[in-house]
């Protein structure tokens, strides 16, 4: 296994009249090759959890695996798990300081205390991944677009040549185009590299169409985890919570109020499509 999660608490001002759950009692198991989508309105706790999974911040209670591995033990080494459970922040500036794309790539690998000739190599691959060729590399990153931004942090993180890679809100503030690129490059690092991706994300319309697995939070507590068809079969729920489920489901209920023979789990745009063809058809 990858990631295992036990009755894990974290609590922040703990010890003082301040104290508040940011995460009670949080279980679930992330297997090796998993695309998971991580949801939560904003302050469930989804930024807070993920900063505990390569150990940026510690649990006020319970324990983190990774491969089987307590990271809260004596002597476990920190800095590898963080070269193998690679998390790129919202915001891009957090990631980026250096003078120029390359040897701002170049950095994660460096630390790693590998020869140049090999931190130069993963670079070069890891802004090949996401799809910024040598024009860009003598460019500053802060000179960048939005997008070219995010896929320099996400190849900074990449050239570590980690198992798992966490993205959090990856696109935000990007145009459809930019966004459709950058989840499908990540979608592409999971098909052909078999990494571990745990994307978290508001929009729903993504995690239908990428994730594997939803993990929804809802004030610091796990409240569903299954299949996106399975988890937006709640959209009611959902919508107390402040989330939605993608449009195309609330198209499909509305059509089945309406007498349409179709299933009660499409998420996806072209699922609905060959669903209501088939009705019409049938019809």
């Amino acid at each position: 296994m990858s990631i295992k999660v036990e009755h894990l608490n974290h609590i922040y001002g703990e010890g003082t009249a301040f104290s508040q759950y940011a995460l009670k009692d949080v279980n679930f198991t992330i297997e090796d090759g998993e695309f998971v989508g991580l949801i939560g309105h904003t302050g469930s706790g989804k930024s807070t959890l993920i900063q505990h999974l390569n150990g940026l911040l510690r649990a006020s209670s319970g324990a983190v695996y990774y491969n089987g591995e307590n990271i809260y033990a004596d002597g476990y080494d920190m800095k590898k798990l963080r070269s193998k459970v690679g998390l790129v922040f919202q915001y891009p500036e957090y990631q980026l300081f250096e003078v120029d794309v390359f040897s701002d790539v170049c950095f994660g690998p460096r630390n790693l205390g590998l020869e140049k000739e090999e931190v130069e190599a993963r670079a070069r691959e890891a802004l090949s991944l996401v799809g910024l060729d040598e024009s860009f590399y003598a460019q500053s990153p802060f000179e960048l677009s939005g997008g070219q931004k995010r896929r320099v942090a996400i190849a900074g993180v990449l050239a570590m040549e980690p198992e798992v890679l966490i993205l959090d809100e990856p696109t935000a503030g990007l145009d459809p185009r930019g966004r459709d690129e950058i989840l499908d490059k990540i979608s592409q690092l999971h098909r052909e590299k078999g990494m571990t991706i745990i994307l978290v994300s508001h929009s729903m319309e993504d995690m239908a169409r990428y994730a594997g697995r939803l993990i929804v939070m809802n004030h610091g507590e796990k409240v569903f985890d299954d299949a996106p068809k399975e988890v937006f079969k709640h959209y009611k729920e959902l919508e107390k919570m402040g989330l939605a489920a993608p449009q195309i489901t609330y198209v499909v209920h509305e059509l089945r109020e309406h007498g349409a023979e179709i299933a009660d789990d499409l998420t996806t745009v072209a699922e609905a499509r060959d669903a209501i063809l088939a009705a019409l058809r049938k019809g």
